[in-house]
């Protein structure tokens, strides 16, 4: 719509219209807005970054898009560590020379495993929240069985014989333990980081379960 003769014509342009950008004599877009963009986007984008940045780009995006796996190797042999529970309370009250050996070979897989899936999570950056929320579940599991089937039918030791709470007393002492941790750390993760951090797994909390493990077997 022109408003006066002789003048430059005077048009309204869209409240909602994209800006356009200039065309360098080299053919490159410059300027302009998300139009100059739309049209030349992909060309734009690999001739700023290069293939194998435009690549990696692409790449990063669609990994922080991608949902976390839930089932790495370190929680399948966790889970692997909880399925052992019922098996390791059948061989141990089986009758045979074998039972003792087998469930004896049951109890130091499991506590392998323990320090194996907590490397490969580490050393090939697989550990997720489901994960370390089941490793220690699935040790308290093990030591908890362990502990109750030997005070059911302790071994033939005269010293458990002339002193039979020897064994009942600490093993009470170890569950109780491990279920007020459990409640503690549940109660410390409701209030925060801070909180959590100060019952966070220290080296002589992983020095404790090494020396019980071994005492167990």
């Amino acid at each position: 719509m022109e408003l006066g003769s002789g003048r430059r014509p005077f048009r309204f342009r869209a409240a909602g219209a994209r800006k356009r950008g200039r065309r360098t004599t080299d053919g490159e877009v410059v300027g302009g807005g998300s139009g100059a963009m739309g049209s030349h986007g992909v060309g734009t984008l690999h001739r700023y970054l290069g293939e194998e940045g435009a690549a990696e780009m692409h790449g990063d995006y669609n990994q922080q898009q991608s949902p976390p796996k839930l089932l790495t190797l370190p929680t399948v042999l966790t889970l692997g560590r909880v399925a052992a529970v019922p098996l390791l309370v059948s061989t141990y009250h089986m009758n045979g020379c074998w039972a003792p050996t087998a469930t004896t070979s049951i109890f130091l897989v499991a506590a392998f495993t323990d320090w194996l899936d907590g490397y490969i999570a580490r050393k090939m950056r697989l550990g997720t929240a489901f994960g370390a929320f089941l490793d220690p579940v699935a040790d308290k599991l093990m030591v908890a069985a362990t502990l109750v089937l030997l005070c059911t039918e302790p071994a033939d030791i005269v010293l458990f014989v002339d002193v039979p709470w020897l064994l009942t007393v600490p093993s009470i002492a170890i569950i109780c333990r491990e279920i007020t941790m459990s409640a503690v750390r549940e109660w410390a993760a409701s209030q925060g980081s801070r909180a959590l951090q100060s019952v966070a797994v220290s080296n002589l909390g992983k020095w404790k379960t090494a020396a019980q493990m071994t005492a167990l077997i």
